[in-house]
């Protein structure tokens, strides 16, 4: 999909700025071009000044989008997601980041697994896609606090990095 964008916006660098930015945040088009985060819609001003692009880019990538059946059938089933992990601590909830290599098979398994070991629930799991984030990041907020055994395996893990907040 992202070598079809790529190749339908070539040379339009503003344009493949506005769209991989609607596909990171979740923002839906319908097939009359309009901007929504779910059922709220979006003024394409705005949208622009947060891109630094101008307004008419913002329109005219959304109808752009609306006009190309293959795209808006991707882009009129996007859904915003709530990333939590920069309150969790007000909730009482730890979060561990990791920054592993995006092809290693298993990784959400093995982590998943240490937490169950330790009796640690998962609330969220977020990773990030490495076609959209150049450094994708895994956020996972676990249900309270982690015992200190837990974060010891996951540092086992030997990860390029990994984090807890």
């Amino acid at each position: 999909m992202l070598q079809y964008l790529d190749e339908r916006f070539a040379g339009q660098r503003a344009k493949l700025r506005v769209i991989s930015a609607m596909l990171r945040i979740g923002i839906r088009v319908d097939a009359k071009g309009g901007l929504y985060c779910d059922s709220i819609e979006l003024a394409p001003a705005k949208m622009g000044r947060a891109l630094g692009v101008d307004r008419r880019v913002v329109i005219e990538a959304a109808r752009d989008i609306a006009s190309d059946p293959k795209l808006l059938e991707i882009f009129s089933s996007l859904l915003p997601i709530a990333n939590v992990s920069g309150a969790a601590k007000h909730f009482g909830h730890d979060v561990i980041q990791i920054d592993a290599d995006p092809n290693t098979v298993g990784l959400t398994a093995k982590v998943a697994s240490i937490l169950a070991r330790h009796k640690v629930g998962i609330r969220q799991i977020i990773t990030d896609d490495p076609d959209l984030y150049p450094e994708p990041k895994m956020m996972v907020v676990a249900d309270g606090k982690l015992p200190r055994k837990a974060v010891d395996e996951l540092r086992a893990l030997r990860l390029q990095a990994i984090s807890f907040k």
